[in-house]
């Protein structure tokens, strides 16, 4: 199982609303998640909007292309896409499952290996 990492930026004057929208995601959107192969998946959020994320999957882009041929993920995207700002500032219209910054990661505490 590969671990993803990314950043998306909310924009700061959303964030209550962002939160509160995540207290109760649809049953339908988390079971088509998982379903399409995420796993593990969490979402942290600073004080200013910035969003990192956090994901396992067997292969990222499968997972997303997944998640992209359903319906309760348009509907989503939709309603999710007016949160967030480009980390550049720009805005391209791709849904913020589309557009979010990857992070390379460095480092990874192993387990210790069992005698």
């Amino acid at each position: 199982m590969n671990r993803y990492c990314f950043c998306l930026q909310v924009k700061p004057a959303r964030l209550n609303e962002y939160v509160d929208r995540h207290r109760d995601v649809w049953p339908d959107m988390q079971a088509a998640l998982r379903d399409s192969g995420w796993h593990n998946y969490s979402l942290f959020l600073r004080d200013d909007g910035l969003l990192i994320g956090y994901v396992e999957a067997d292969d990222l882009e499968a997972a997303q292309k997944a998640m992209a041929a359903t319906e309760v993920n348009a509907r989503w995207q939709a309603e999710m896409s007016e949160f967030f700002t480009r980390q550049d500032g720009a805005e391209d219209g791709r849904p913020p499952d589309e557009s979010f910054l990857l992070l390379r990661e460095i480092f990874h505490l192993t387990p210790p290996a069992e005698d």
